[in-house]
């Protein structure tokens, strides 16, 4: 039995043949958090990105250099971010007696004026570091509700998120 054919949904003609070109853009997002567990809405300076790139249709990967904040792709909703931070916040508790916060005892990865984060690390630790999206028609797509954020869970902090992205386009950047 043959394969059912695919459906799209997409009114653009998809870039194919003589016009199809391979295309790899990065681009460097950085920012300065507000503070400890923000959800820092960065939905627009990824679309800019992708724009930006000229693919056409390919995916754009997200990845957050830092160990103690996290990408996600959720809601903007103030209550559910709220319903969030508990949750984190219930499961890795500031000042619970974590080892990396034993400076007296830690022996790795010490800078001047290290302050306790293990919760932060913890938080981080069942969230994701990055996050790949599909780019069709030059567009990211996202569904009705859906933003990309960076969570800091740490104190407010300057964070770098690599962006690369990957694909074919007509005239890539």
């Amino acid at each position: 039995m043959a394969a059912p054919a695919l459906q799209t949904a997409n009114a653009k003609t998809p870039v194919s043949g003589a016009d199809a070109r391979p295309c790899a853009w990065s681009c460097t997002l950085e920012l300065r958090t507000p503070g400890p567990m923000s959800f820092v809405d960065l939905t627009d300076r990824i679309h800019e990105c992708v724009d930006r790139s000229r693919v056409a249709d390919g995916l754009v990967n997200l990845q957050c250099l830092h160990t103690s904040a996290a990408l996600l792709v959720n809601e903007h909703e103030p209550l559910l971010h709220e319903d969030f931070r508990s949750l984190l916040e219930r499961w890795a508790p500031r000042g619970a007696g974590w080892q990396h916060d034993r400076f007296e005892v830690r022996t790795v990865n010490l800078v001047p004026g290290e302050r306790p984060n293990g919760h932060a690390h913890a938080r981080a630790l069942v969230l994701r570091t990055s996050e790949s999206l599909n780019v069709v028609g030059g567009r990211l797509q996202l569904g009705r509700w859906q933003r990309v954020f960076l969570l800091e869970c740490d104190e407010a902090r300057d964070r770098t998120v690599s962006v690369l992205v990957l694909g074919v386009g007509r005239a890539c950047a």
